[in-house]
């Protein structure tokens, strides 16, 4: 029996695949969250054989969740579901070496097909985010770059991220404006949404 725990934040989604997982034979759905630290200690208490990671759920990403549980040395095998094909994630995703990686239009027949594949040892991804793959645009910020169109993106005024990250507030509107001459933008929030459609930030 493969021991599945799904993390999806829609609630109607999540609780479609559990009934649709639970009808098969060899697959028991043992538990679900809505967003990753709950996912988290549900993984840490039911240790199960394999999980289903929607990326984008609050508090902690699918990628951070995976890279946690790397980190932990849980065993679990990782199939990630996304609902767009953006490069940079699934960049990460290879890089923390998740077993699956799955558009969320797939037919169920197809996720449950690649649950027995990854446990049989074998990796899955969709096609179309195969191809994105090999389009990628290659990530033009740096690392504090990214840290202030990460904090600028949750909300945070200028001043607010200059605190956070020790700067000045000229630093951190110079560090805004480079990266919005780089991304080819002309707005903060045009910037922070094309680094995270890109899987950047």
């Amino acid at each position: 029996m493969i021991r599945i725990v799904i993390a999806e934040d829609q609630k109607l989604l999540r609780g479609t695949l559990r009934s649709l997982l639970s009808l098969e034979d060899d697959l028991d759905v043992v538990g679900e969250a809505g967003d990753g630290v709950e996912a988290l200690e549900v993984i840490r208490r039911q240790q199960p054989d394999l999980c289903l990671l929607d990326i984008e759920i609050p508090f902690l990403s699918g990628l951070e969740l995976a890279e946690k549980l790397k980190e932990e040395g849980h065993a679990p095998k990782i199939i990630m579901v996304t609902t767009f094909a953006r490069p940079g994630f699934l960049q990460k995703a290879r890089e923390l070496k998740v077993e699956g990686y799955l558009l969320k239009d797939e037919p169920i027949e197809f996720l449950i097909d690649a649950i027995r594949k990854v446990m049989a040892g074998g990796h899955v991804i969709s096609k179309d985010l195969a191809t994105a793959l090999f389009v990628k645009e290659e990530n033009p910020l740096t690392e504090r770059e990214g840290d202030v169109l990460r904090l600028s993106r949750s909300g945070l005024s200028t001043s607010e991220i200059a605190g956070q990250l020790y700067l000045t507030n000229g630093t951190v509107r110079n560090y805004l404006s480079t990266a919005i001459q780089k991304l080819g933008v002309e707005t903060r929030q045009q910037a922070t949404e094309k680094a995270h459609d890109n899987g950047w930030i």
